[in-house]
């Protein structure tokens, strides 16, 4: 349940496509990893020499995808060489190659080795004429701050910036290569004693599903640094592309954001609005939960229809359908602010209908939609670390482009609304109905006499291995329940989940039983613990 640093990698540098920006802030290439269909842009300061550091690496990683990489490595290098023994050394590009060389070798020792993978993007000669420098990356996370960004290490102490726009990539046919060390998932990474928690910089995944004849499965930096797509003709299933995006800085959106709900989910996302620097201007139905964020810079809102009036997206997180439909149609809602052009992001959980009818009145009113449920807990948003799920207006949805960066790691759209509710509702059955298998087991554990840490020491070593098996169980041995998702909650959405499978005669038999022991639970007094708490409807 513990993440460790990944691995270095190789890659090689290759250029964008054409339609693709070069992050801001620190110089950094585009990558393309070998072993994977994997594409980055990496930092300058990341770079290593991958010869240098090639016996290093194989000894940190012995595993089979590792090898497979380093041996595409030695292949390529192979070709490469065939291919500069057969090409002409007559030509003007290897004059200028040969000259560049020259030029650079009058410099220190010391200077050409920093300088060796950035001088601008021209293939440096040393002892071995003709070879092709490999290089490698080192890991460090990025700033999500773009202030804190701003005040790092300039990359002209690392190497040679580029004169102008054509020397910020690297021509294909330039065989240096990179070798990355670090993320290669979306993962926050525990911070080190030297690296604050908030100094991370998750990567963000951005997937696209588009349910046609001819379905394409996008991946792209959310905003928009990064985009390849693929074709899959044909195939009627989709599935996520696997491919990772590294965020440079995050550049918020002019646009004014509103936000309604400052729940236990909807805190999280504002802190990070803010924190990204965003405009955000607040609401809560108790107005006092609305001070803490009125200090870091946001403004106040009097009623939803006001902040949907003043702003250009307006997102909302609340508890049910019931406060969704509310917070919409009721007096002085969101309804009342919406007129053509307005923005409205529904981030709660509830089922299709209601979002249906939702999207209908705004949508009536001139208004663009978005639904927008979030997979995750209240440290998961704290952290920026949620699992957005969107569903409606496309483009409304590329214009929340910095935001779903700033609140979340990952982000799927996918297509007409209603679609992610159902979703949504399908992923919280299945968590709903395995935290109370665990607390099944937990329970009959104690009273069959074995140990408790024991079950747990063991399924931590097993496929189930997990965050959230672990977090859930340490929580219940330590008998600490406080909310990290209210059980509440979790039992409303089990119940929709149900609703959603008897509009389709689907059994769902295994949620139906959880749901059971989760309104024990709620009957116990419950309801505001963390869903864990459904532990306690078993000992009683």
């Amino acid at each position: 349940g513990k993440l460790g640093r990944y691995p270095p990698w190789p890659g090689k540098i290759v250029n964008p496509p054409k339609d693709l920006k070069k992050p801001r802030g620190k110089k950094c290439f585009f990558v393309k990893f070998f072993g994977t269909e994997d594409h980055a842009w990496i930092k300058v300061e990341q770079l290593k020499p991958y010869h240098a550091h090639k016996e290093e690496m194989i000894k940190i990683n012995k595993g089979k995808r590792f090898q497979q990489a380093v041996d595409a490595v030695e292949e390529f290098l192979r070709k490469t060489k065939g291919k500069d023994q057969a090409s002409s050394h007559n030509s003007t590009e290897e004059k200028n190659r040969r000259n560049s060389s020259e030029e650079r070798g009058k410099q220190s020792a010391g200077e050409e080795k920093r300088k060796a993978s950035l001088s601008e993007g021209k293939v440096k000669k040393g002892t071995g004429e003709g070879k092709k420098r490999v290089s490698s990356v080192s890991s460090e996370r990025g700033s999500k701050s773009p202030l804190k960004r701003a005040q790092d290490q300039s990359p002209r102490k690392r190497g040679r910036p580029p004169k102008d726009e054509k020397d910020l990539t690297i021509p294909e046919s330039s065989t240096v290569k990179r070798v990355m060390t670090g993320t290669v998932a979306g993962f926050k990474w525990p911070p080190s004693v030297s690296e604050p928690a908030k100094d991370s910089d998750p990567h963000f995944h951005h997937f696209l599903l588009s349910q046609t004849e001819k379905p394409a499965v996008c991946y792209q930096a959310i905003t928009k640094k990064l985009k390849v797509c693929e074709e899959e003709t044909g195939s009627t299933s989709i599935q996520a592309a696997d491919s990772t995006a590294v965020n440079g800085s995050i550049t918020p959106t002019d646009k004014k954001i509103g936000f309604l709900g400052l729940g236990l989910m909807g805190s999280g996302i504002v802190s990070n609005l803010l924190k990204m620097g965003h405009t955000v201007t607040v609401w809560n139905r108790t107005a006092e939960k609305c001070d803490l964020f009125i200090q870091e810079g946001a403004r106040l809102g009097r009623t939803p229809a006001e902040v949907v009036s003043t702003c250009d997206i307006t997102f909302a997180c609340v508890s049910d359908p019931k406060a969704a439909k509310d917070l919409v149609l009721g007096p002085s809602g969101v309804l009342q602010g919406i007129r053509p052009g307005k923005c409205y992001v529904d981030m709660s959980t509830v089922d299709a209908d209601t979002v249906t009818e939702l999207a209908q009145v705004i949508v009536s009113r001139g208004g663009r939609f978005l639904e927008a449920p979030v997979s995750g807990n209240q440290q998961l948003s704290n952290d920026g670390m949620l699992v957005i799920l969107a569903a409606g207006d496309r483009g409304l949805y590329e214009d929340c482009s910095s935001c779903f960066q700033a609140m979340g790691k990952t982000s799927f759209f996918l297509g007409e609304v209603g679609n992610a509710a159902k979703m949504m509702l399908i992923v919280n059955m299945v968590q709903g109905s395995f935290m109370a298998t665990i607390a099944e087991g937990l329970t009959l554990a104690q009273v069959t006499g074995q140990s408790q840490q024991t079950l747990l020491d063991i399924l931590n070593q097993g496929q189930l291995a997990s965050i959230f098996l672990d977090q859930k169980c340490q929580n219940i041995l330590q008998g600490n329940f406080k909310p990290d998702f209210y059980l509440k909650y979790i039992q409303k959405d089990l119940r929709l989940a149900i609703a959603l499978g008897d509009s389709v005669n689907h059994p769902t038999p295994m949620a139906a039983a959880a749901n059971e022991v989760y309104k024990r639970a709620k009957a116990l007094d419950q309801s505001d613990n963390d869903m864990s708490a459904v532990y306690r409807a078993y000992i009683h």
